[in-house]
């Protein structure tokens, strides 16, 4: 079950980051959308009916989830350029994913907000100072200090994350 839920691993949050590293994590985030797409067009109606895993989301669940998650990062890396230090609004992605607007939508209208939004984030994380990826958010469910240049490998995490759920449902993995 650990494998079906965590198929390329649990997250680490890296204890510190250089311009290097931060910048292999931002391509990962760069070319992702074209990954998911491809990916998520090639299911069939029944997997994006199916649950990758028992107690999981169904394959739409998932892909609309990911252009919430990722639409909260874009704003949550505004808000920490743009503010000191803030603390970010969390959100139930749980509750989230059981809203009509994630169970009756075609995949095409989340596919293509993560286009649009990896495009803008892209354009904002190649325009970054090294000093901007230290700034950072708190955030209020674990009441901890999260740099953005971290947070760009846990984006990079979080979308291959999803894209191995995706393969599941597609019997790659």
């Amino acid at each position: 079950m650990e494998k079906l839920k965590y198929p390329i691993g649990k997250f680490e949050m890296p204890l510190d980051f250089d311009r290097k590293m931060v910048q292999s994590w931002i391509d990962e985030i760069k070319t992702f959308p074209s990954r998911f797409r491809m990916v998520a067009q090639s299911l069939s109606d029944e997997q994006l009916a199916t649950p990758y895993r028992p107690d999981g989301w169904t394959g739409q669940q998932v892909i609309h989830h990911v252009a919430d998650s990722h639409m909260n990062a874009f704003i949550r890396f505004k808000w920490t350029l743009t503010e000191d230090s803030p603390t970010i609004k969390a959100y139930y992605e749980d509750r989230w994913a059981e809203l009509a607007d994630s169970l009756y939508p075609p995949i095409s209208i989340s596919l293509n907000i993560l286009e649009s939004v990896h495009y803008r984030w892209i354009v904002l994380l190649d325009a970054m100072e090294e000093s901007d990826f230290r700034k950072y958010y708190i955030h209020p469910e674990y009441g901890k200090e999260y740099p953005l240049g971290a947070v760009c490998k846990l984006y990079a995490w979080h979308g291959n994350h999803h894209l191995a759920h995706l393969r599941i449902l597609k019997g790659e993995i």
